[in-house]
Parts: C-alpha cells; sequence; structure tokens
C-alpha cells in the first residue's frame, strides 16, 4: 500500500487544569484539530519548526528543529478506541477524531516497526527526517481524560515519531510519502522497547 498523509492537525497553546493535582494549570496544544484531510485537502506551509499555524507549549519536548512535526499512524486508532471505550465512561471522545494524540500528521501505510530512524520521506517539494520516537508525558493523559494513557502508549509501543524538516514547502492530506531508507538500524519501535526497559516498566500493566 503507497504511504500518504490522511490528515494535519494544528493547535495552538491552551490551557489545561490537573484535576488530580488540586487544580494545577499547565500549558499545551496538544488539541490539535484537523486542518487538511482527504476531504478537503486544504495546503498548510511548513518550514523547518513545523507548521505556521502549529504551536509549542515546551519546547524541550515537542518542537524545534528536531521535533518539529509529529507523526502518528492512523492505524493505531483502533488500538485507542478499544482503550478508551473501556476506560472513559463518559465517552466524551468518541468518535475518535485526527489528531488524537496531538499528531501534526496523521499517517496511513507505516508503522513504528516500519520506520527507522534517519529514514527520510519525499513529500512533494517537503523533505523530512525521523529523528526518534515520542515519548509521552502527563499532558497526554489529560488531552485523553485517562490516566493510563502515556503508559499505554509506550507499552504498547504506539508512540508515534518527531520528523524534522530538511527542506519546507506545502503539504495536503492526500500527499504521497516516499521513504528514503537510512541506515536502518534502529526502528521507533525498537527505540520504545529500548526506553522501556532501561526504565524497567515492561511488568506494569495497562
Amino acid at each position: 500500500m503507497q504511504s500518504k498523509i490522511v490528515a494535519i492537525s494544528v493547535a495552538k497553546v491552551r490551557t489545561l487544569i490537573q484535576k488530580g493535582n488540586q487544580g494545577a494549570l499547565v500549558s499545551s496544544a496538544i488539541h490539535k484539530s484537523a486542518v487538511s484531510t482527504l476531504a478537503n485537502s486544504a495546503a498548510q506551509e511548513i518550514d523547518q519548526y513545523g507548521f505556521k499555524e502549529d504551536e509549542q507549549a515546551d519546547l524541550r519536548v515537542h518542537g524545534g528543529v528536531d521535533k518539529a512535526i509529529y507523526a502518528y499512524p492512523e492505524e493505531n486508532y483502533s488500538f485507542w478506541d478499544e482503550i478508551l471505550q473501556r476506560e472513559v465512561q463518559h465517552g466524551t471522545l468518541f468518535p475518535l477524531q485526527f489528531g488524537l494524540v496531538g499528531e501534526n500528521l496523521t499517517t496511513q501505510g507505516l508503522t513504528e516497526e516500519t520506520v527507522f530512524v534517519a529514514d527520510q520521506w519525499r513529500i512533494g517539494e517537503v523533505l523530512c527526517q525521523v529523528t526518534q520516537f515520542r515519548e509521552p508525558c502527563f499532558k497526554l493523559n489529560l488531552k485523553m481524560q485517562y490516566s493510563g494513557a502515556a503508559k499505554a502508549m509506550l507499552q504498547s509501543a504506539k508512540s508515534g515519531w518527531y520528523l524534522k524538516v530538511l527542506e519546507g514547502g506545502i503539504l495536503r492530506a492526500g500527499d504521497q510519502i516516499q521513504v528514503i531508507p537510512g541506515i536502518r538500524k534502529l526502528s521507533i519501535a525498537q527505540q520504545n522497547r529500548d526506553f522501556l526497559n532501561q526504565r524497567g516498566q515492561l511488568d506494569i500493566e495497562l
């Protein structure tokens, strides 16, 4: 199957409330909304810092040159649908929307097992490079309204990955992704598993 972008999602920074932490406030742009889909493939401009209409609250964990774009497989959505239907009783997240885990690019035809660090993607005039897996934090739990979301992402190795923009330009949903293989020594899934092994969390139940 040809790999492609099925949605582009962006967001501005907003304030989230940590309900289990005495109502503490935290800034995040994890609540992404689709601005380009297969049904409405609006053009979106991208440069070395990401999409022009997107923001990041904490550049240590998302954003900057090496983490300019966060990509996530549409193939993982069924995993989240099952977990959230089981764990989130009030159902406000359903049906699942693009940008579900805070990703900028929702892709089709690529997974953590088949994407490798240092691979390059040619998408029309844009050239990107895979840099690393996404290490989730508590903000994913807030977004999903499920305290086990970050743990579930790590233990399932369904983390998605960050991209560095080597050549900017215009992207649209529906654009085909041409993968230019790198050294192919470390897949995103393996990088995720190595991280878990280092942290000793493999025995924690979801």
